[in-house]
């Protein structure tokens, strides 16, 4: 059971430490723009596309409330193969709930504009991507969950 967890929480600290380094340069001033993506600084207030954002300080709450979930969860299930991407979701998850913290929203900073305008966002939220989608392959298909 140690080994599971030291894997989880080191890819979380990974991820929340790039990432809040990559969102430190935006906050002191650094800003780029091209025809298609610029790299801005937005504080949102609320979840993907400024979802829920009704819910205010609440928001954060909840969002710590089903972190601890997801990794309860994950450790009930004992299947390793899970571990990294969950800890991969809880480390971007852990990030974006430290802005609304400390910046009172999240920090996103890539907003895609080539052809339509696309939510802004960020690399923790990236991140969460490709851990939901991981995790989705590994339970659609068994035979990459050996455990």
């Amino acid at each position: 059971m140690a080994r599971p967890l030291i894997i989880l929480l080191l890819a979380a600290a990974g991820i929340f430490i790039i990432d809040q380094n990559i969102k430190l340069l935006f906050v002191e001033g650094l800003r780029y723009y091209t025809d298609c993506i610029d790299l801005i600084l937005v504080y949102n207030k609320g979840v993907a596309f400024s979802m829920f954002a009704f819910l205010e300080e609440a928001l954060k709450w909840i969002q710590i409330v089903l972190l601890g979930g997801v990794v309860g969860y994950t450790l009930w299930l004992k299947k390793e193969c899970y571990i990294l991407p969950v800890g991969i979701m809880v480390g971007a998850g852990a990030s974006n709930v430290y802005d609304r913290f400390i910046h009172g929203g999240v920090v996103d900073y890539v907003y895609w504009h080539c052809g339509f305008d696309f939510a802004v966002f960020n690399f923790a939220d990236v991140m969460i991507d490709v851990a939901v989608v991981w995790l989705l392959i590994l339970n659609f298909k068994p035979k990459f969950c050996k455990n």
